[in-house]
C-alpha cells in the first residue's frame, strides 16, 4: 500500500500548487473536492484495506464530508454570489506560485529537523502535511473573495488532518470525525455569510467590509 500511499500525498501537493495558481473559483472547488478523496483514503492506505469495520466506516464518512459535502456547500455559495474569478487577489497567482515553492522547500527542511515520536508510514507524510497547511493558511490570508478564504480555511484543515491521520499514532477515527463536523458547521455558517455579504452588497470581496462605518 506504499505506492498508494505516496500517490495520495503527490495528489494533495498537485492540488494545492494547482489551488495557488488558478483564479477561476469553480476549479479551485473541484480541486478541493480531488484532495478531499486522496486524503480520505489516507488511513485506508497506511492501515492496509482489510482493517476494522468501523475504520472503514469513518473514512467513508470523511470521503463523503471532504470529497461531496463541502465542494459542494463552496459551489452553492459560489452560485448565489455569482463569482466565477478571483480578479485581484492581495497576493498575485504568480507570486503565490513562488510561495508554493518556497513554501514545499520549508516543509521538506522542516521534515527532517523536527524530531518525531514515531517515524511516519511515508517519508512524504510531514512535509506535505506541513505544505498543506501553510498552503491554506496562504489562500486564506492572500484572496479577497470570501468564498476563496473559506476554501484556503477547509485546505489548512486538510493538512491538520493529515498530521493527525499520518503521524499521531492511536488517535481514534471517532475524534477525527468529531473535527470533520466542526468544520461542516463552520463551512454552514460561512456559506450563510457569504450569501447575504453578496446579497446586500452585491460582491463578496472581504476587504470592502473594513470600509463600513455605524
Amino acid at each position: 500500500m506504499q505506492a498508494g500511499l505516496d500517490a495520495a500525498l503527490i495528489v494533495v501537493v498537485l492540488t494545492c500548487l494547482n489551488l495557488l495558481g488558478s483564479s477561476r473559483v469553480r476549479h479551485c472547488i473541484k480541486l478541493l473536492a480531488f484532495q478531499g478523496v486522496a486524503l480520505g483514503l489516507l488511513p485506508l492506505f497506511e492501515l492496509g484495506v482489510l482493517t476494522a469495520p468501523s475504520t472503514v466506516f469513518f473514512v467513508a464518512v470523511g470521503i463523503a464530508l471532504r470529497g461531496m459535502a463541502f465542494p459542494w456547500l463552496l459551489m452553492r455559495a459560489q452560485k448565489q454570489a455569482n463569482v466565477r474569478r478571483e480578479v485581484e487577489p492581495y497576493v498575485g497567482f504568480g507570486s503565490s506560485l513562488l510561495f508554493g515553492a518556497l513554501a514545499l522547500l520549508l516543509s521538506a527542511w522542516l521534515s527532517i529537523r523536527l524530531p518525531l515520536p514515531h517515524p511516519p508510514p511515508s517519508p512524504l507524510a510531514l512535509p506535505v502535511a506541513l505544505f498543506c497547511g501553510l498552503v491554506g493558511l496562504f489562500l486564506t490570508i492572500s484572496r479577497r473573495k470570501a468564498i476563496n478564504q473559506a476554501l484556503g480555511y477547509l485546505v489548512l484543515e486538510n493538512g491538520i488532518f493529515a498530521f493527525g491521520v499520518m503521524l499521531v499514532h492511536g488517535q481514534p477515527m471517532l475524534v477525527e470525525l468529531g473535527v470533520l463536523l466542526d468544520v461542516f458547521g463552520a463551512l454552514f455558517v460561512m456559506g450563510i455569510a457569504i450569501f447575504h455579504i453578496s446579497r446586500e452588497f452585491d460582491h463578496i470581496d472581504a476587504d470592502r467590509l473594513a470600509v463600513l462605518k455605524d
